[in-house]
């Protein structure tokens, strides 16, 4: 009887098996891709990585990256495909001024403010 058990249980051990093979596994699922940005709209760091702009919809908003503080605030229109005009207002020094961006290529801003001050924007990564 001793036989009869053991093959009895390599039996159901064997169909486990053999259903565990057949198991399938679920579809690959590829995780989404964030479409590639495009001209202005999105998110822009300085190069000192201290804020982040960001420019949608013809606004305008630049937040301290340590804080999340706003710093400025306003709104954008675009010139031309290479080139936006911003209207800034500061919220620490309570002043609004004009700033005048140009797309160098999909990545860098090159800006220029009515005051003659220059600095540069990149385009923040996807998981910034």
């Amino acid at each position: 009887m001793t036989i009869a058990r053991f093959a009895r249980r390599a039996a159901t051990m064997a169909a486990f098996a053999a259903l565990a093979a057949c198991q399938v596994a679920a579809p690959y699922r590829p995780e989404p891709v964030a479409p590639r940005q495009t001209g202005f709209e999105g998110n822009w760091l300085s190069t000192d990585g201290v804020a982040m702009s960001t420019l949608t919809g013809g606004q305008f908003t630049t937040r301290a990256r340590d804080t999340g503080s706003t710093l400025a605030t306003g709104n954008y229109r675009n010139i031309d495909g290479r080139t936006i005009t911003i209207q800034v207002t500061s919220l620490i020094r309570q002043t609004t001024s004009n700033v005048n961006c140009a797309l160098i290529n999909p990545t860098q801003l090159n800006c220029t403010s009515s005051t003659g001050q220059q600095f540069t924007l990149v385009r923040a990564p996807a998981s910034v």
